[in-house]
């Protein structure tokens, strides 16, 4: 695979930036009511989502927002001026759920595939699995809804053609992510680490695998608390885009303009 792999001519390393919006439908999922201690995901909405958009448009990159449906209902001109402001809306379960699902797993995809798709006059061709819960049902829900794309799997350090009971697809790709070391939420959440030391570690990540595939994606919440939504981490992530920007032959995507390259050119990948 390594010996035939290659990314769009002159580009060197590709990078991502991927929102997990995650607001109040976090808490409500959990049973929890958003307000007082647990209102840090109504931050997503009211401030968090609006700085990114507007740094975003500030540094030309093509992010992609992964949006519960929940948190659509919740905030749905917010929802709808991430994509009038040319930018991906991705889905991400209804109410971030966080408990095994059973029967009501196809129920849960379809009602946030069609909300989102109602609010903004075309469907999400992408999702991102709530708290890491995916099946292999989940994936033959998701091929009938129609998905291009797959964002939830940490198992690889490339794209790969996406798998539907034990079947390589090529009309499907798995676009994998780093929860651990590239997602805000365990720096912030757990070991509070201070958001300078945070960007050195994100400015590391990014230069180790500079040197290997060139694959890079970045993964933080539009939150208060434990997100990336209040001004000082928001400017760690434009200090880690302006140095992004200073190595050769990096090209930021969206998640979907990424995924269909690597649709175009299946043949490149596992």
């Amino acid at each position: 695979m390594q010996g035939k792999f290659r990314w769009p001519e002159g580009v060197r390393c590709v990078a991502l930036l991927s929102v997990d919006f995650d607001g109040p439908s976090h808490e409500i999922g959990r049973k929890l009511r958003p307000l007082g201690i647990n209102s840090w995901g109504r931050y997503s909405g009211r401030r968090g989502v609006p700085r990114y958009l507007d740094l975003f448009e500030k540094h030309s990159i093509p992010a992609t927002f992964f949006v519960p449906g929940y948190d659509a209902e919740c905030y749905p001109e917010v929802v709808k001026d991430i994509q009038r402001r040319g930018f991906e809306v991705a889905a991400h379960g209804y109410l971030h759920e966080g408990w095994a699902l059973g029967d009501e797993e196809k129920e849960l995809l379809t009602r946030t595939h069609d909300i989102l798709a109602g609010l903004l006059g075309q469907a999400p061709v992408g999702w991102r699995s709530p708290s890491g819960r995916k099946t292999a049902r989940t994936m033959r829900v998701l091929k009938e809804l129609g998905y291009r794309y797959d964002s939830s799997d940490k198992d690889y350090d490339l794209p790969y053609m996406a798998r539907i009971d034990g079947e390589r697809r090529t009309d499907m790709v798995e676009i994998p992510n780093n929860t651990y070391s590239l997602d805000d939420f365990p720096w912030f959440k757990f070991s509070m680490t201070p958001p300078s030391e945070v960007l050195e570690q994100w400015r590391r990540e990014f230069d180790s695998l500079y040197r290997e595939n060139g694959y890079f994606m970045l993964t933080f919440h539009p939150r208060s608390g434990w997100g990336s939504g209040i001004p000082s981490r928001a400017k760690a992530i434009e200090e880690m885009i302006r140095y992004i920007r200073q190595h050769d032959g990096v090209r930021f995507f969206s998640i979907a303009g990424l995924a269909d390259w690597c649709l175009a050119n299946h043949d490149h990948f596992e």
